[in-house]
Parts: C-alpha cells; structure tokens; sequence
C-alpha cells in the first residue's frame, strides 16, 4: 500500500471518506459520493489493528455526523450536537475495530475478496445497532437515506433501507481492492456492476386501486426555535386558516392533513381549541388528521394524530410509539444533568404509545386507510414496516401519513434529509406518501419515490394532489429484515472461520515443537 500505510495517510483518508458521505446527503445531494465515501473509509482500515481501526472509524464518524447532524445544535447549543455527532461516530469506531479483528486473517490468507465483502456486512450491522441501542437508537444519516435521487433506491422494495447500504457499500469494493493490491478482480467488478445496474430491474409500481384527493396544510409558526408555539393559539389558528383556504379553492378533496404539533392546545380538554377545530371541519365537510398534543396520561403528555370525522363524535386516535430521547423525553436525567442543563428544557416527558393505527377514509372513489407516522418515527423500519402490515390487514388501500414539525431545527437541511427518507419508505413498501410539516417541507411522494414539489421553508401553503393509493406487500415488507439477519450470519461465518484457523495455527505450532522435542531427544540419545 505504500503510503497509505502511514497511520497520517490513513486518518486523512478516514477524514476525506466521512466528509463524502456527509456530502452525499442533502441538502449537499452528491449522492454519489457515498461510494466514495465508503471506499475511502475502507481503504483506511485496510491491514489494521482492532485499536487503528477504532481510530479511523471515529475520525470518519465524526466527520459525516458533525456537519450531517449540524441542526439539532441550532436552537440548543453546540454540546448536545458535538456530543450526538461523537455517539454516533462511537458505532463507526465499533465497526472499524470489530472489521480489523476479522478481516487481517482472511488477509493473511490472501482471501482478498472476502475480506473486502466484509465493509458492506458491517456497514449494515453498524446502521443497524446505531438504529437500535441505546433507547431505541438513533437511525438517522444511513446512507440509504441519502440515495433518493439514485436508481440504488429501488432496491428498498426488496430489502428496504439496509439492502441501499448494503447495494452502496458493496459498489465500493472494486475501488478498495484497486487502491489496496494494484489490482481489479474481475469478480469483485462483476458483483459490483450486477448489484448497481440491478436496481433498474426491480419492480417498483407507479400505479394503483385508486386515487384520492389529498390537501395538506403548512400552517407556519411565529418564529423559529425552541419557542415555535410559544403563540400556540397562533399556530392553531394558521392551520384553522389554511383549511378554509383549501375549502374556498377546492371541493372535491377527500382528506386533509395537519402536522405535527398543529394544536399544541389540547383539543379533547380545551374548549377553545375544539371549537377552532371544528369551525375548520365545518368549512371542508370532510375528514382532518390533526397533530395534536394530549394532557394525557397525567402527569405525562401524548404526542398524537387525531382523525376528525364531520358530525361530531371522539376523534380516532394514533399515539406516537417512538418518543425521541432528550427531545420528548430526558432517561436517566439526574446523570445527564451533570453535562447540560439543557436536559431541563424537557419539563414533562412524552408518553409512549403502543399500538399502529390505520385510519378509514371514506373516498370519492372507494374506502382508504391512512397510516400516521409522527416525526422520527419514519427513520425506525420496524415501526415503519408493522405499520404497513397492519393496515394491510384492513383490506382496502392505504396511504402513509408522515406528520413532523421541523419548526425547531431552522433553516437546516433537517427537513430534507426527513424528506428524503420519507422517499425511500414510498418504494419499500409501495405506497404513497403525505409528507407534512408545521414550517415545511411538505410534500405528495408516489410510490416510486418521485415527489411532487415541495413547499418552502417557513411558509404558509396547502398543496393539493391526487394521490395514488395502493395495496399488497413488498418483498421487503414479507421478509423483514433479512439484510440485516443475513449479514449478521456472514460475519458469524467470518468469526468462525478465524476461530477455526487460529486453532488450526495452535495446533500446527504445537506439532512442530514436539517433532523439534522429538528430534533434539534422538540426539541426544545417539550422543
């Protein structure tokens, strides 16, 4: 490897892969540059220590997360964003260490190839386990997540988000062995062109049952930051507002959709804000989802959807499962006081909720479910997919709702990246998307993943589209996470293939030293 060799080249090439990978990602959009990103990354961890490789694994976390993650410092300071950027960064550390410890045997073997398909299972595993632990995870910047704009997002459809990594990382691979050894095996070449130009051939629909007519409303906010509903009334009445715009211009809708946090004002106890509501019913005459926060259960809050039916009657409700850890609520707050009194900003906690819910919409053109997903919660696949699941149980087409309020991360590429995985989710399970936010971007996505326009930033609009609704499961929806399962069995054959030969190695030494034994005492008995 010559140069490369030197542990300054390899922590600059850590450094330069992290950056490409946060460039991949909007509002940057050189989605390509995360197989870059990928290869130099694993260019760097190439022949390494467990210790080097942690090394350059954090180095290369840090400089993705940090400007990735840039917004959720905005409003609340620069030690909760540096601190969730080098958490986050920690996983790559964990990659890089767990891949030197099972890649240098197979080196030293010279199974080249095989050591080189280890960066994509990993890659997988370490998304994964980031999006799981601790307290649920944290599943945001995987690079799936930047690939919507790329033919790589179709394979969302068979394996979801982990399959766009896997796809990703593995393009990468030829660019490692190249760099590394001087050579492009042809194999590596051949997988690599199979897995990106395969996308093209996954069936991703564009049609379906039927179509309904959908209008959001992007009420906007006072102002921007941690204090957005400071004036709850206010942005009550923006969204109260834009649903009488939308019923003067339109009259054939068949559903409105509210964001997040439109009615910080509880609608079920407050009188005032039920009557707000329901003058905004009576002027469409026909369903809203609401986004609304519940004083309930005492002494938490809910943060949940509620679908209004005109006539009256106690709204469907939908609960948010997935509240976010140190923004909804603080675990374990005396402890992380002792780093920030910002944790205290969060005076009560969310509750959590423990059910998915399909909403039944009766349309122009024949009965719909509409599935709400709050927020982060369209970064979690397990949730994402159960959802889906569920209300194809209900038998009739459905349509995900993603409500969020992005009010508190500014004019940041927060909203687009959410976007952005909005998109991927319309493709893997093969539906439609209402995507709607309190200051925008809000927006229709098909279930190839294209997008309508979006609206601006801190704005007030109502988009309208006929949105195409469908039914049925995805491969990936029927298989599940078997990406993540099949590349956990591949790095357990890699671990025991290591075992197998380090015993091997034990074995022969040990042989060895009795035959030199064996030796030395025929002498010395011939002496």
């Amino acid at each position: 490897m010559g140069v490369i060799e030197r542990l300054p080249a390899r922590l600059l090439l850590a450094l330069a892969g992290g950056l490409c990978l946060w460039l991949s990602f909007p509002d940057n959009n050189l989605a390509y540059l995360a197989i870059v990103g990928v290869a130099l990354v694993g260019i760097s961890m190439w022949d390494v220590s467990p210790r080097t490789g942690a090394l350059l694994g954090l180095v290369a976390g840090v400089a993705c997360f940090l400007p990735t993650l840039s917004w959720s410092g905005i409003f609340v300071g620069k030690f909760p964003w540096f601190a969730l950027a080098l958490t986050e960064g920690l996983y790559l550390a964990a990659m890089g260490a767990v891949l030197a410890v099972v890649q240098r045997p197979l080196l030293r073997a010279g199974r080249l190839l095989p050591a080189a398909l280890l960066i994509p299972v990993l890659w997988v595993l370490q998304e994964w386990i980031r999006g799981s632990l601790p307290y649920g995870g944290f599943p945001w910047a995987r690079i799936a997540f930047s690939q919507a704009d790329t033919p790589f997002a179709q394979w969302a459809a068979i394996g979801g988000a982990p399959l766009i990594t896997f796809v990703v990382a593995l393009i990468a691979v030829p660019l490692v062995l190249l760099a590394v050894t001087r050579r492009l095996p042809v194999v590596a070449v051949v997988v690599a062109l199979v897995s990106g130009l395969g996308a093209f051939a996954v069936p991703v629909p564009t049609s379906g049952e039927s179509t309904a007519r959908i209008g959001l409303v992007q009420g906007n906010v006072p102002r921007a930051g941690l204090d957005f509903n400071a004036e709850r009334r206010k942005v009550l009445d923006n969204h109260v507002a834009g649903t009488e715009a939308l019923a003067e211009r339109y009259d054939d809708l068949d559903l409105v959709i509210w964001p997040e946090n439109s009615s910080d004002i509880d609608p079920l106890r407050n009188d005032d804000a039920k009557e707000q509501v329901q003058r905004a019913l009576a002027a469409v005459d026909i369903p809203i989802i609401i986004g609304a926060i519940l004083d309930e259960p005492a002494p938490a809050v809910s943060n949940a959807s509620l679908l209004y039916e005109p006539g009256g009657g106690e709204p469907q409700r939908y609960v948010k499962q997935h509240p976010v850890p140190f923004a909804e609520y603080v675990p374990n707050r005396e402890f992380y006081r002792l780093f920030s009194s910002k944790v205290d900003l969060v005076r009560v906690g969310f509750a959590k909720g423990d059910r998915n819910v399909a909403f039944p919409v009766q349309g122009r053109e024949g009965d719909f479910t509409a599935v709400p997903t709050i927020c982060f919660e369209v970064a979690y696949d397990g949730l994402m997919r159960s959802a889906v699941k569920d209300a194809e149980a209900k038998g009739v087409p459905s349509l995900l709702v993603v409500q969020t309020n992005n009010a508190t991360f500014g004019y940041s590429a927060e909203s687009t990246q959410q976007y952005a995985i909005s998109r991927i989710r319309a493709i893997e399970h093969g539906r439609s998307v209402a995507h709607v936010s309190t200051v925008g971007v809000s927006g229709f996505i098909n279930p190839d993943g294209s997008s309508t326009p979006t609206t601006e930033l801190f704005t007030a609009a109502q988009p309208v589209d006929n949105v195409v609704l469908r039914s049925g499961l995805t491969i990936s929806d029927r298989l599940g996470p078997w990406v993540e399962w099949g590349s956990a069995l591949l790095l357990l054959i890699a671990v025991a293939w290591r075992l197998r030969r380090s015993r091997t190695g034990r074995v022969e030494s040990r042989s060895t030293d009795d035959r030199s034994t064996a030796q030395i005492e025929e002498a010395s008995t011939g002496a």
